[in-house]
């Protein structure tokens, strides 16, 4: 199932799907960009069902007490690397602080999800030779 051309993506939360290993289920864990900094925390995996991947990271960032916290999507192609209570990511804490705002109620998923990858740089996952990274598959 489709929007326009891009598969219609969910959270994982939402989905009748878990990560194939438990281990590998990165929501929760601290978000950490190249230079050390903290920039949130994983709040959901955003899932393609149909190809059984993710696609974006949720971070949560900014914000006290989840009051003024913003939400971001993070490409998955933008992990470098997992720890037990983190995920390193290449983009910069200002990347993801200036990155497309998240909005629940996206009207037009297609250009959102382009913009997102535009912003950091990606060749987005439905583009032509797009390679999939090493990252957890869900089931």
């Amino acid at each position: 199932m489709t929007a326009g051309g891009t598969p219609i993506l969910t959270t994982l939360t939402d989905a009748e799907q878990t990560v194939a290993l438990a281990e590998e289920d990165v929501r929760g864990r601290k978000v950490t960009d190249a230079q050390g900094n903290d920039l949130g925390r994983v709040g959901d995996l955003i899932v393609d069902t149909d190809e059984r991947k993710v696609r974006f990271l949720l971070v949560e960032h900014g914000g006290f007490l989840g009051i003024g916290e913003k939400k971001s999507f993070v490409p998955v192609d933008a992990v470098v690397r997992v720890t037990d209570d983190r995920v390193h990511i290449a983009p910069s804490h200002e990347q993801v602080a200036e990155a497309p705002a998240y909005d629940p109620d996206i009207v037009d998923a297609d250009a959102y999800y382009a913009g997102v990858y535009r912003h950091y740089g990606y060749a987005p996952y439905w583009g032509a030779g797009y390679v999939y990274p090493g990252y957890p598959f869900i089931r």
